[in-house]
């Protein structure tokens, strides 16, 4: 006899049916190749592994989002991997122990215990990839543009990026000389945006005036390109670190902003994202549908050390199946579109073109001169001038 309501799914566990999983896999397939252009090669790590293993420099979230049990043979304590990074990282410090840079890739369904405030989900599927052996800011970047390369051909549109760096907390808190506890307390503050709470915590703490002030003012660092003078300014009497830190960021927004002219960038110096993981600058991209993070990474240094070879590494990671469906709008919304953009000697337009060919999508340009428009070249969008770069407006009557 049929068990009543047997076609149910755990909450947050999904089912895919044929369609989407056509359209998943041939984009898991068109990211691999793009990783495999850059040189990043595939690894598959398993998907039950030994706790110590998967929550390697983790810190305490991590630990709350795997689901544990016991192995019958060794009796110790497994897991359902919740992130794949520390078991790439394993294998770039125990199996690989190369000298040069390493680049490694991956993909596959990882497993929380509970899902995403806004997307339900209990199980993403992970994709990433990780630059190993390389300490300077050149890496970082290369894996930003490279996480930026991945939602242009996942067909993500309006993305925005966000600049972190988790240098700047470590070096006020180690100046302040703040115990572990009142850190974790203060992290915990600053992540709530709780400003009422931070002058309560200060006024509490016996600390050094200047560093009092740097804290309290950390909440209000976040903006655009001005954040990084107004910064230098604000936090003038912290460590030399601090001041690196801020030079970091701002190198890496530089050689973007020459990359991705329009592409907007701002800068969080309290959004500590992975703060118990990460040692360096931090990302994330976002864009207007979603209301969180649609890719996130930074720099993790020594990670490996635990597996006998600290090694530096910067990465990114992302959901697959959040991409697909960002993509899937996009596709759906631009399909039988032949787009007509005018001649411009312009960085913008320029770039917005060649994303659009990158998806897939026709682009007329016009020439200078010609005779004729959209209408007469059998274009039925057209490529317009937007508040922040170029939209394209899908019918000509529009």
């Amino acid at each position: 006899m049929q068990q009543k309501d047997s076609w149910l799914l755990p909450e947050g566990i999904e089912e895919i049916l044929p369609e989407e999983a056509k359209y998943l896999e041939n984009l898991r397939s068109r990211l691999l190749q793009l990783f495999n252009c850059w040189g990043y090669e595939l690894v598959i790590p398993p998907m039950i592994d030994f706790i110590d293993s998967l929550l390697t420099g983790s810190g305490h979230d991590l630990d709350l989002q795997t689901f544990k049990l016991t192995d019958q043979i060794s009796g110790k304590t497994l897991g359902f991997r919740a992130d794949m990074t520390p078991q790439v990282a394993r294998m770039d410090a125990h199996q690989l122990k190369q000298v040069h840079p390493t680049r490694l890739c991956y993909v596959g369904t990882v497993l929380h215990t509970r899902g995403d405030p806004l997307e339900k989900t209990r199980s993403p599927m992970q994709i990433g990839a990780e630059l190993y052996g390389h300490a300077g800011i050149e890496s970082d970047v290369e894996v930003i543009n490279l996480m930026l390369e991945t939602l242009a051909y996942s067909g993500v549109l309006n993305v925005h990026l966000d600049l972190g760096h988790v240098g700047i907390f470590r070096g006020l808190s180690k100046q302040a000389g703040l115990d572990r506890a009142v850190e974790s307390n203060l992290f915990d503050v600053l992540q709530r945006k709780a400003k009422h709470e931070l002058v309560e915590l200060m006024a509490e703490l016996s600390l050094n005036d200047d560093v009092k002030t740097m804290l309290l003012r950390l909440p209000e660092l976040n903006g655009g390109i001005e954040v990084i003078e107004k910064a230098h300014n604000a936090l003038v009497n912290a460590d030399t670190d601090v001041h690196q830190a801020l030079t970091e960021i701002e190198k890496i927004a530089d050689k973007l902003a020459h990359r991705y002219p329009n592409l907007p960038i701002s800068f969080d110096l309290a959004e500590l994202r992975g703060y118990h993981y990460h040692t360096g600058a931090v990302f994330a991209a976002f864009v207007p549908e979603i209301g969180r993070e649609i890719a996130r990474g930074g720099r993790y240094d020594n990670i490996g050390a635990v597996f006998g070879r600290a090694r530096p590494a910067t990465g990114f990671s992302a959901d697959l199946k959040v991409l697909a469906l960002l993509g899937k709008r996009t596709a759906q919304e631009l399909i039988t579109k032949r787009i007509f953009a005018p001649f411009l000697a312009n960085d913008e337009i320029e770039e917005t073109i060649r994303d659009l060919r990158a998806k897939g999508h026709t682009v007329i340009r016009q020439l200078p001169g010609q005779t004729g428009g959209a209408k007469e070249m059998g274009c039925n969008a057209v490529l317009v001038e937007h508040d922040h770069g170029w939209a394209i407006k899908k019918t000509l009557e529009d």
